[in-house]
């Protein structure tokens, strides 16, 4: 032990003996590396020591070498002694060789004015290049400075991750024109070949970062140098800190399955798992979350729960507009985070940017989450603030509420205001777009209903030539359901071959066509008798809805009217419509009719049927007792079939005592004249 520990002094003495003859940066190299200072840039601290070595011009390199062979001791087993002679003796010829350098002043101060020369050049090269780097203004910019520097690995990232910012700002046709100068250009093979030799030794942040903006820049996923840098960013996992993890976990949601990227999360993941309690940072935790999605195990998702909630504290508004999408990305409904984020942005809401706004409400329909105090508080903030965004912007916040069942009122009427005096503004899509929100939401505007309507209709028309048959079908089905028939768009639909063509479609796509061409000729028999309808259309009926029990109201019915007689349950109509009960009454609706007694309403003007339609939470916009699309339709459709309509909501009705839900019945099934006013329960409570 002790002659290894001689040994070792003895080759350091001497390779600050072997520095004082190479300069500088020699002795700052070889002290780094032999303190190895950074367990992280060892791999390239060696690799640079290597280089410096097989660059020295070979006088010296001559020289050095003696250095280190004079005085080598040879050893043997308990010699102590020698080793202390040899020491001395190192220590000797290293003042003797001081002393003879200092007695030639003037050549020692030429020396020393040279090797700092090259020492600043060396150091004022990576400086220039670095500063050249920042002035390029396209990726060619970039590879032309490759083409003509020597560049290392901290070059290779800049210049990658440099190609990316200058692209990542340009439109979709300038990205794709770049991109393809890029790849033609002879320096980025080069570059490639280059970041792909140096990526082992490279600084680990050098590393993510580089693999990050090279699939940025469109490096197809099975090319050599992505899979490269995906098998050392395994081999190197292990060094990575926590923001490298958070890049790395970034970067592995925009790629494809495949070994190698489902080898590096595997093992992200198992690393995660260990380093959860320590990470505090919200944002590298909503970027390991998106990274691991829906398909991480129970057990992951909820240590990320707790990690989080340890940190609510904390929770900036970004950190809380994030949260949502990351909680989405998980499809994880944590109420406690998303109760604080929601909080957190009601109070810090203005001067929320456009697409964490729609983030956010997306990301609620997709985790089911409800919270009408954050819909309303957005829909404010967009109308109060309407002078912000064009119409496009709205349609899609709109689109984005609709997802949610949630109707802003104010909000719907500005945009129909916008459409009637600017249809020109609106494309095909924003046209299918605004349809479908107006007719799902069933929202009528305040004002000039039908000249937003003809508004939609004329813009509708320019595309009428180019319009596929699906989106004319949907567009054709959302004016039927707002009642409006568009005559040309109605015209072109019930062409033989356009229909065929509809009809012919597979799987969910025939089935849905089938649906709204259902509900097309719906409207056309009962909100339009007079149309007339081609011969050849036929649409084949759907199947019927599923019958329910619904047994609370059928217990209140029983108790009002006394006898089971008086009423009948799931009654199937033409049109394919379903009612849950059907009461006939007298003209006045003063006195309910055995079903016995009238077999056919048409003959008897005297009786009026009433229709009781119980109806779930999501017909219903959200929050409101207002009908959607759908159950709007069949109301409108029964009336005109000569139905007096109740509508139930049905999970309310649930939630009331026996003797309010009688009398709730009581008062919707009996006119207001039937009883004295004391004596009927008017409460909205169905």
């Amino acid at each position: 032990m002790n002659n290894k520990v001689g040994y070792l002094i003895r080759t350091i003495r001497n390779l600050h003996v072997c520095g004082s003859k190479l300069g500088p940066s020699f002795r700052t190299a070889m002290r780094t590396y032999t303190l190895g200072i950074s367990r992280c840039r060892s791999a390239i601290q060696s690799v640079n020591l290597r280089r410096f070595l097989l660059n020295v011009p070979p006088c010296r390199l001559e020289s050095s070498l003696r250095l280190l062979s004079q005085g080598v001791p040879v050893y043997s087993k308990g010699d102590a002694t020698v080793q202390e002679q040899n020491a001395t003796k190192t220590l000797l010829d290293e003042h003797v060789q001081s002393s003879s350098s200092a007695l030639d002043p003037l050549e020692d101060n030429r020396s020393v004015v040279e090797e700092n020369l090259v020492v600043k050049n060396e150091r004022n090269q990576p400086q220039q290049f670095f500063e050249d780097l920042k002035k390029c203004t396209s990726p060619c910019d970039v590879l032309d400075l490759v083409s003509k520097s020597v560049i290392s690995e901290k070059h290779c990232s800049n210049c990658f991750t440099t190609m990316w910012m200058l692209t990542k700002k340009l439109s979709e046709d300038q990205k794709h024109y770049e991109k393809q100068l890029m790849v033609e250009h002879p320096a980025f093979m080069q570059l490639c070949q280059c970041l792909m030799q140096e990526s082992r030794s490279m600084w680990c942040d050098d590393l993510v970062y580089s693999l990050h903006a090279v699939l940025k820049l469109g490096v197809p996923q099975n090319t050599r140098l992505i899979q490269t840098l995906l098998r050392v960013c395994q081999e190197r996992l292990n060094e990575f800190d926590d923001r490298c993890l958070s890049i790395v976990a970034t970067t592995l949601v925009t790629m494809e399955k495949s070994r190698n990227v489902d080898a590096l999360q595997a093992g992200l993941q198992l690393l995660v798992e260990q380093r959860i309690p320590k990470i505090s940072n919200v944002f590298m935790l909503q970027s390991m979350m998106k990274c691991f999605g829906k398909d991480a195990p129970l057990s992951l998702k909820r240590k990320f729960e707790v990690r989080v909630l340890k940190e609510l504290d904390h929770l900036t508004p970004l950190n809380a507009q994030r949260m949502f999408s990351a909680l989405a990305a998980m499809n994880y409904c944590s109420m406690p985070i998303l109760d604080a984020s929601s909080n957190k942005i009601i109070e810090t809401i203005p001067g929320t940017p456009f697409w964490q706004l729609i983030h956010v409400l997306k990301s609620c329909s997709i985790l089911r989450y409800r919270n009408a105090v954050l819909y309303s508080a957005i829909a404010n903030y967009v109308t109060s603030a309407i002078y912000m965004w064009d119409t496009k912007q709205i349609v899609l916040f709109l689109s984005a509420f609709e997802g949610l069942g949630v109707r802003p009122v104010e909000l719907m009427d500005i945009l129909a205001e916008k459409v009637t005096s600017h249809p020109e503004s609106l494309n095909l899509k924003d046209i299918l777009s605004v349809l479908r929100v107006f007719s799902l939401l069933n929202h009528v505007p305040k004002c000039q209903n039908q000249e937003f309507l003809e508004s939609l209709n004329g813009a509708l028309n320019k595309y009428l030539t180019r319009i596929s048959n699906v989106d004319l079908l949907k567009a054709v089905y959302s004016f039927c359901i707002l009642e409006y028939l568009p005559q040309p768009a109605l015209s072109q639909l019930l062409q033989e071959d356009n229909l065929n063509e509809l009809l012919k479609s597979d799987g969910l796509n025939k089935e849905q066509n089938e649906r709204m061409l259902h509900c097309v000729n719906r409207c056309l028999e009962l909100d339009s008798p007079s149309f007339t309808k081609p011969a050849t259309m036929f649409i084949k009926k759907p199947s019927s809805p599923l019958v329910s029990d619904l047994p609370e109201v059928r217990e209140a019915l029983l108790k009002l009217l006394g006898d089971e007689h008086m009423f009948q349950q799931n009654i199937q109509l033409p049109h394919n419509y379903n009612i849950d009960f059907e009461i006939k009454m007298d003209a006045n609706r003063k006195k309910a009719l055995p079903v016995t007694e009238v077999d056919d309403p048409a003959d008897a003007p005297d009786v009026q049927r009433v229709a009781v339609l119980c109806a779930p939470p999501s017909a219903f916009c959200f929050g409101t007792r207002h009908p959607r699309g759908k159950l709007a339709v069949k109301m409108r459709h029964l009336k005109a079939l000569g139905y007096h309509v109740i509508l139930v909501h049905y999970q309310e009705f649930k939630k009331l005592k026996k003797e309010d839900a009688v009398e709730c019945l009581k008062g919707e099934i009996y006119s207001v004249d039937a009883f004295p006013v004391s004596d009927v329960n008017l409460q909205d409570n169905i």
